[in-house]
């Protein structure tokens, strides 16, 4: 509140009472007497909370459905029960909004709870892309539970992976996009291994100009991944040369070339690690 204060300030839409007490005080402009549209875009600066807090002073103002609409958007990008808002001249989003806070925190605590609860409010339909719709966009729920879930769910972990496009993306830059939405587990395994062969074949169905095979893209992400422990760890005093890396990679996935390795090599050695959370 008081960032939009100063930016209104700045604008002349507030303006500075005398001092009292040595201290200068802000005074709020009343919204109800701006134009509808200038009000609307004061408001729109809030969060849900603050914008609750307007409400109790411009009822209107403060439950407009565009606000909350918004809102609900930013944080839960694509939900099913948004088709049903369209058809529906009754709907709340402000209600929703509610809801589907909620749910987040239900998640966060237990993600099958918050499936379920998702599931049972008629929020998202009980269907594997739509479930992964729902954890591609929001960003209310954490990593953590996210991917407990989806290591249990590997239905689900093939649609989230249909999502993503990696087109003409370097690889690194592809894993590190992967990770971003996608949190890496904290060791090698089996749900590591569906991932890296799930994004392989998307990878290359993405760019197929690339004429790279799904197999070896599958053992250069896992050298990426290797190299970019053996770069970043402090553990690791005697640092992989770039020499090794060509010479190793190269043996373990055939028909890639020595300058593609060299450059995934100077990548992570510039960028950094392709899964880091």
């Amino acid at each position: 509140m008081g960032q939009l204060l100063q930016r209104l300030q700045d604008t002349g839409l507030v303006f500075s009472e005398e001092p009292s007490q040595g201290l200068n005080t802000v005074k709020f402009p009343d919204l109800s007497i701006l134009p509808p549209e200038i009000s609307l875009l004061v408001l729109s600066n809030l969060d849900a909370t603050d914008l609750c807090l307007a409400a109790c002073v411009w009822s209107k103002l403060g439950n407009d459905e565009v606000l909350w609409q918004s809102l609900c958007k930013t944080s839960w990008g694509c939900v099913s029960i948004y088709r049903q808002a369209r058809k529906d001249g009754t709907f709340s989003y402000r209600k929703l909004y509610l809801v589907l806070d909620e749910a987040s925190l239900t998640f966060n605590a237990d993600p099958f709870d918050g499936v379920d609860y998702l599931i049972r409010c008629g929020l998202v339909e009980d269907c594997p892309m739509e479930i992964a719709k729902f954890l591609h966009t929001t960003k209310k729920i954490k990593p953590s539970p996210k991917r407990a879930f989806l290591e249990k769910r590997p239905d689900v972990l093939d649609c989230v992976m249909q999502i993503q496009n990696f087109g003409n993306q370097f690889l690194p830059n592809a894993m590190r996009k992967l990770f971003q939405h996608i949190s890496a587990p904290s060791e090698r395994g089996s749900y590591l291994e569906q991932i890296i062969d799930r994004f392989a074949g998307r990878f290359c169905s993405c760019n197929p100009h690339l004429g790279l095979e799904k197999d070896a893209v599958y053992v250069l992400c896992f050298s990426l991944i290797m190299l970019s422990v053996d770069l970043t760890s402090p553990h690791v005093k005697n640092k992989m040369s770039k020499r090794e890396f060509i010479k190793n990679t190269r043996r373990a996935a055939s028909g890639v070339s020595e300058d593609l390795v060299g450059d995934l090599y100077d990548n992570v050695y510039l960028v950094g690690h392709v899964a880091a959370s």
